[in-house]
């Protein structure tokens, strides 16, 4: 969690009182002040270039709805958004990355179930999923719009049609590719740990596409939310799987050393390198902005991905990954019309255009995004019947991004598995 001074925690409060926006006395829903304030407050954590696209989608819904909203960004915003949610000064609409924290919202009734208007959107425009990871006891609360997704294998396009490489369809297809690589004198894949404070996290969302391949769903559920323990046999399972290719020196450019020097920016560069270093690196949607500039001059041309593939037939190809879901702390007038805005199709367009993000919703037009590899990808989330949230994102922070992360290191510079699972196990907060 991101850190704030109590003098900016102290301004932040007094300015959102004397802002007019809606007061939830002592935090409670039941009590509130008339609120007199045209202008409909969102704010959320997008800054700098998303913030300016999300400003084009709110001036579209202005022009035509008659309404004034207004965005505002944060890099503060997961710390600013729980101390306005208590103090009673909350936004309008807020927009929340993490399932765990709209579910607490909900529970303690900071916000709003959506209006049926809303609900009958989504069930119109969204795959059920996203109403599912949207809902908190049998209610509604949250309208996904801008998202991102994790599970993809990036390749050189021109390197693997060069060498006769396919595209794999599943994983026994994966694991001959690879050995067909090694035949050939090339290295499989580009892994890299390193993030600062954060290394580590790479290694738990290979880990998390893996479970999410052989335990399917509900078992993934039930990890998350510590209904089984993390040295169960299905989650060592999927750990031992990525041992399969982050232990062997074969597999993986510079060996388990190199996957934990490298950054995960960086990581993405020996594929393009000429010759190139590796073939393949799994990573996120986001990476193409730290590939090559030449690269990225002609991602089409140079650049191909395809989906982690599936393990177990029976769930197909799941699809890890985040998103923001927009959710009301009041129902002033507007409110309800921009909600139900954000799930058509019109108002994610003109950001698919320019281009750095997806949408899930059913409905959309391929063709508006701004090439053909973020049609590929949004193809892809779209059409997956699993989704799920990075399940470290939703663990406990001493877990998600405390000893998970630092239990993936330990477990590729030589500790065994069951010994990496048993420790995060033992540390899980009670």
């Amino acid at each position: 969690m991101r850190k704030i001074t109590k003098l900016l925690v102290t301004s932040i409060v007094a300015m959102m009182f004397l802002s007019g926006g809606l007061v939830f006395a002592g935090g409670s829903k039941d009590t509130k002040v008339e609120d007199t304030d045209p202008v409909i407050h969102v704010f959320g954590a997008f800054r700098g270039e998303e913030a300016a696209r999300f400003q084009e989608i709110v001036k579209i819904f202005n022009a035509k709805s008659g309404y004034t909203v207004v965005y505002e960004g944060s890099p503060e915003f997961e710390t600013q958004i729980q101390v306005q949610a208590e103090a009673g000064t909350p936004p309008d609409i807020a927009a929340i990355p993490q399932p765990g924290t709209m579910k607490t919202f909900a529970e303690k009734g900071y916000i709003m179930p959506l209006p049926d208007s809303v609900v009958d959107s989504i069930n119109k425009n969204y795959a059920t999923v996203w109403k599912e990871l949207g809902s908190y006891d049998g209610k509604t609360y949250g309208v996904f719009h801008r998202v991102n997704a994790k599970s993809f294998v990036w390749y050189n396009k021109k390197a693997f049609a060069a060498k006769g490489y396919t595209v794999p369809k599943t994983w026994d297809e994966l694991k001959a590719l690879e050995n067909k690589m090694v035949a050939n004198g090339d290295t499989p894949w580009s892994i890299g740990f390193e993030s600062g404070n954060a290394t580590g996290w790479v290694g738990t969302d290979w880990m998390e596409d893996i479970m999410l391949r052989t335990a399917g769903p509900e078992m993934y559920d039930k990890w998350v939310n510590h209904e089984i323990p993390f040295n169960d046999p299905a989650v060592k399972k999927a750990l031992d799987i990525c041992g399969t290719i982050f232990l062997n020196e074969k597999y993986v450019y510079g060996g388990p050393t190199n996957i934990l020097t490298t950054n995960y920016g960086d990581s993405i560069k020996p594929i393009y390198e000429n010759p190139p270093k590796a073939y393949m690196n799994r990573q996120g949607n986001f990476i193409t902005g730290f590939m090559q500039d030449d690269i990225q001059a002609n991602l089409e041309e140079n650049v191909g991905v395809f989906a982690l593939p599936p393990i177990d037939e029976k769930w197909g190809t799941p699809v890890l990954g985040g998103g923001d879901q927009f959710v009301m702390f009041s129902n002033k007038p507007g409110v309800a019309e921009f909600l139900q805005f954000l799930t058509t199709w019109e108002a994610c367009a003109p950001w698919a255009k320019i281009g750095g993000a997806l949408f899930p919703h059913k409905n959309q037009n391929f063709d508006d995004y701004g090439n053909a590899l973020e049609r590929d990808i949004a193809k892809i989330l779209v059409n997956a019947k699993v989704f799920r949230f990075d399940a470290s994102d939703m663990m406990p922070a001493e877990v998600g991004s405390g000893t998970f992360w630092t239990g993936l290191v330990d477990y590729v510079g030589g500790e065994d598995s069951e010994t990496v699972l048993t420790s995060i196990e033992d540390n899980w907060p009670n």
